[in-house]
């Protein structure tokens, strides 16, 4: 054998070598690839208890794993409807909103006859309601008033699907007492814009803002405020008909607001921060 030969026979009995040492090393799992999936031989039933186990322990990214497991496996049936629902509680209660939603409506599109719909539903209202699931102890407890209003107005309306769809839901009362407190809260959200506006010297735009929360918001805490900004902002417009206007709706509604003596808030933030 010639030294060519002999040099390509020890490169190609080394390379065979290497390959079947990583192959070895694969196996153990140096790669992540090998790791025994110890839910491999396990039951729907178990698997959906071991994720329950997990969400009870505080362990929400792992039950949702499990939970992701079991779907996979059982892709049709009761079994992937409830690993559904169970993985977007999962996902909320472990402060990842996107898959919670993604999740949501997904079980939606694929189960619109579902019986836990109205849960699905009143789930997906929760999660806008409030990103932070932990931080929320009771209604009004915070306020969403100085937050993007797209996330309240989502929440708002898959309530509002609760007790449309399903009137006599275990959910619906709860689904009427957030929407009561939202409607406060995007009502507050705007006057907020309102206030901004004007203490920046754009009164037309404020009043406009403010008019909407009259229009559309009648009976919120906040249409005082917005009324009142109706009638300072036409006052620094020079429309003196519309001011006249506003104020007798204000004085008729609130004869004793604390406005009339106090005047708008101040506000020192950026146009950039204004729902911090």
């Amino acid at each position: 054998m010639t030294n060519s030969k002999r040099v390509r026979s020890w490169r190609g009995a080394a390379a065979a070598l290497v390959l079947a040492s990583l192959a070895g090393l694969g196996g153990c799992g140096i790669f992540g690839k090998g790791e025994i999936d110890r839910t491999a031989k396990m039951s729907p039933q178990e698997i959906y208890a071991e994720a329950k186990d997990q969400m009870s322990s505080g362990r929400y990214g792992e039950a949702a794993k499990l939970l992701v497991k079991l779907e996979s496996r059982y892709p049709f049936g009761a079994w992937a409807q409830q690993a559904q629902l169970d993985q977007a509680y999962a996902y909320y209660k472990d402060n990842d909103r996107t898959q919670a939603l993604v999740t949501i409506e997904r079980f939606i599109r694929l189960y619109p006859t579902s019986e836990q719909l109205d849960y699905a539903y009143y789930l997906k209202g929760l999660v806008n309601f409030n990103e932070d699931p932990g931080a929320m102890s009771a209604i009004g407890g915070q306020d969403l008033s100085e937050r993007d209003l797209k996330a309240a107005r989502e929440a708002f309306e898959a309530f509002r699907q609760v007790l449309v769809r399903f009137p006599d839901s275990r959910y619906a009362e709860d689904s009427r007492a957030r929407m009561r407190y939202l409607v406060n809260s995007m009502a507050g959200g705007e006057v907020h814009i309102a206030r901004f506006y004007y203490n920046r010297g754009a009164f037309l735009a404020a009043v406009n803002r403010a008019q909407g929360v009259v229009q559309q918001y009648q009976g919120a805490p906040a249409v005082e405020e917005a009324l009142f900004i109706m009638m300072k902002g036409y006052e620094k417009l020079g429309l003196d008909d519309l001011r006249a206007d506003a104020e007798r709706v204000m004085k008729l509604n609130f004869p004793d607001s604390e406005l009339y003596a106090k005047g708008l808030r101040v506000d020192n933030r950026r146009w950039w921060q204004v729902w911090r």
